[in-house]
């Protein structure tokens, strides 16, 4: 039995599809956090009969059954193609008259439809009571209230739809439309949608009775004058973002790393001593040691402070606070040819730039679209935690502003690379109508946010214990062998395969301020998977005996802080930013490919990633060490000709488009002039 999961956007469809599986998919307060139709098992406890296999279908948010984007095509073309034995219509019982339209083309389809009243205990609250007896009786279908988040009211649901797709027979739908009404034309669409607009309306008018005036203004209305303001907005997300970091990176979380090294420490002794006194091969002893477990070690160490970070962000979400940022943040997008919906990406791609770049196919216009799939991945993901937590506690550790500052560099690039671009491309600015609705302020849910963090945290485990160990350990036999395949020791280490196929690219990074093969290898194994840069430097500098973060850090003069190959404080924050602005790992670059469906686009995006992490990198090493040191860093005429290169590539990409823009105006007048 198929049961399709169909509702509006921010209905609470996915919180219902999790309650019903048991699953932890990703819930937001806006249209397109599902883009993808997501099927699992229903719940055991739920189902009418243990031998039956009843499969829920969720389906990405739609207002309507005539798609307007691409996850709305999803959700109608599975409807009418995949022959669901029931649906479930999830709907926003605080907002009857919008959800409704949707409901009435759903019943019309032919396929048996339930409805979940959603949200019924919030609405209560509000004054709002609706006759649900009535209004089963006016759209003819089984009406169920529930509570998603509070997990109320499921089993009635559940039982109820397999019940309904059991029987089809006996569901009518209301009559709306005339028998030999036909829709043929424009106009006649527009009629039908107006005359469906009427039917609902009246629905709502006879189910719903309000003690509370919606001209009140509520205290929500009074905080959101505040959070959401265009300008007050900003320095309190600011604010915002430095609690979160500062309890994630500063205090709880090192804290709980400090256990965590603990025991990876003790592992590694135990593991150590075993391999000693089994008499292993000392190479396999080492690749075991060094290679495997301190190279996986240096990145499990950073996972207290992550579970930390998603778990501060997921109450931020939970409770309403994320949607007031992206109206915050919409009006500055739109001013540099954005669509208002390209905030909801890169929101959603602080967790990963996977799904964040997957959630552009909510933008209708293309150049847009392929604008935002662009801009996605300069937000620091999940991934990225790491090397931000790394540098900042080296470099930083007193420090509490500098991890959200990278964010806010994130974003001031986005804005800066997102002119440049529309400048480049002519990505039209038009008025795009950014609409979202901001959900009630409510406590936030800690069992829920305790589940996305261990959720996140799952899925860091796996990623260490897969890509970046068979990375790690190929990093090590790589740095302990020479192109003869003959065995290198400490003090040979510099002719290892690894340095010598480092050293050509670390030659690139000398203006940048590390052009040092160490810190190249952990750039290039970066773009595998970002956590790579932090294990691959523990590999690195595990000949000097230590682990990365000691290792980084070496006392120096009062001056400067001098770190293993010779970074300072100014370079390091140039490499921290080279390697959180460069394109980002080979799964997002392969979400971009599919969303952009351009070759030519996907490989200029690629260009602009990197061209951007490394002029940002080189600025802030030549500038900074000018500011900090007063003396000039190494490279310092190479950076100026290669910043005036890239000035004058960008100037001349815009003036070959403006030239293009206006043969197109003058060949567009001749043309008519000739008619």
């Amino acid at each position: 039995m198929k049961i399709a999961l169909t509702g509006n956007p921010n209905s609470g469809k996915t919180t219902m599809f999790n309650a019903l599986t048991g699953k932890l998919e990703h819930v937001g307060n806006w249209a397109g956090v599902t883009v993808e139709k997501k099927v699992a098992k229903l719940k055991g406890n739920l189902k009418t009969s243990k031998s039956e296999e009843v499969m829920v279908v969720d389906l990405p948010g739609a207002y309507s059954m005539s798609p307007f984007t691409s996850e709305e095509s999803i959700t109608s073309d599975f409807v009418k193609d995949e022959n669901p034995d029931v649906i479930i219509n999830v709907v926003d019982a605080s907002n009857l008259n919008r959800s409704l339209f949707f409901t009435t083309q759903l019943l019309e389809l032919g396929i048996p439809v339930v409805v979940a009243l959603n949200k019924s205990d919030m609405v209560k609250k509000t004054g709002l009571t609706i006759d649900v007896k009535r209004l089963k009786n006016l759209l003819n279908c089984e009406i169920i209230e529930t509570s998603a988040l509070k997990e109320v009211g499921l089993k009635d649901l559940a039982q109820v739809a397999i019940k309904s797709a059991k029987n089809k027979n006996g569901q009518v739908a209301p009559k709306i439309l005339e028998d030999n009404f036909e829709i043929k034309t424009k106009e006649d669409s527009k009629k039908a949608d107006k005359l469906r607009f009427t039917f609902v309306n009246e629905i709502t008018k006879k189910v719903e009775v309000r003690k509370i005036r919606s001209n009140k203004v509520t205290v929500a209305d009074k905080a959101d004058r505040i959070i959401a303001h265009k300008w007050l907005g900003i320095p309190i997300f600011g604010l915002v973002l430095w609690a979160v970091f500062y309890i994630s990176q500063s205090w709880l979380g090192p804290i709980l790393a400090g256990y965590v090294e603990e025991l990876i420490g003790m592992l590694t002794d135990a593991v150590s001593g075993s391999l000693e006194a089994a008499g292993t091969n000392e190479f396999l002893s080492a690749l075991l040691v060094e290679g495997i477990i301190a190279g996986v070690g240096a990145v499990l160490g950073f996972l207290p402070l992550i579970m930390v970070l998603f778990f501060l962000l997921s109450l931020l979400e939970d409770c309403g606070y994320m949607a007031r940022v992206a109206v915050v943040m919409d009006r500055f997008f739109k001013k540099i040819g954005l669509s208002g919906k390209s905030i909801i990406p890169m929101v959603v791609g602080y967790g990963c730039a996977i799904p964040g770049v997957m959630a552009t196919r909510t933008i209708k216009s293309e150049k847009q679209r392929r604008m935002t799939a662009m801009l996605t991945p300069f937000i620091p993901c999940g991934a990225k935690t790491p090397i931000i937590a790394l540098f900042v506690a080296v470099f930083f550790p007193n420090a509490s502003y500098m991890a959200p500052i990278t964010y806010f560099v994130a974003i001031a690039l986005i804005i800066i690379v997102g002119l440049l671009a529309q400048k480049i491309t002519k990505a039209e600015i038009q008025d795009n109508y950014f609409m979202i609705e901001l959900p009630e302020y409510r406590l936030p849910s800690i069992k829920r946010a305790l589940l996305s963090m261990l959720d996140r945290a799952k899925g860091f485990i796996i990623k260490a214990g897969t890509i970046i160990l068979v990375c790690n350990a190929l990093v090590f036999v790589l740095q302990s062998f020479d192109f003869g395949l003959n065995l290198v020791g400490e003090e040979g280490v510099t002719s290892s395969m690894l340095a010598n196929i480092a050293k050509p690219i670390a030659f690139l990074f000398i203006p940048l301020g590390f052009g040092i093969w160490q810190f190249a290898a952990a750039a290039v194994t970066g773009f595998i998977a970002k956590e790579n840069v932090v294990a691959t430097l523990a590999i690195c500098f595990a000949v000097l005996g230590d682990n990365a973060e000691q290792v980084l850090k070496t006392p120096g003069d009062t001056n400067v802080l001098v770190v293993a190959g010779g970074l300072t404080v100014v370079s390091a924050l140039a490499y921290m930013f080279f390697n959180l602005f460069t394109p980002p790992c080979f799964a997002a670059i392969g979400a971009m490919n599919s969303e952009m469906g351009s070759k030519k686009w996907l490989w200029s995006a690629i260009g602009v990633q990197f061209g951007v992490g490394y002029i940002i990198a080189l600025l802030v090493n030549q500038i900074g060490t000018i500011i900090v040191y007063g003396k000039l860093a190494e490279g310092f005429v190479a950076s100026i000709i290669i910043v005036a290169v890239a000035v004058v590539l960008i100037v001349k990409l815009i003036k070959n488009n403006k030239d293009k823009g206006e043969m197109g105006i003058n060949q567009r007048r001749q043309q008519k002039e000739i008619a």
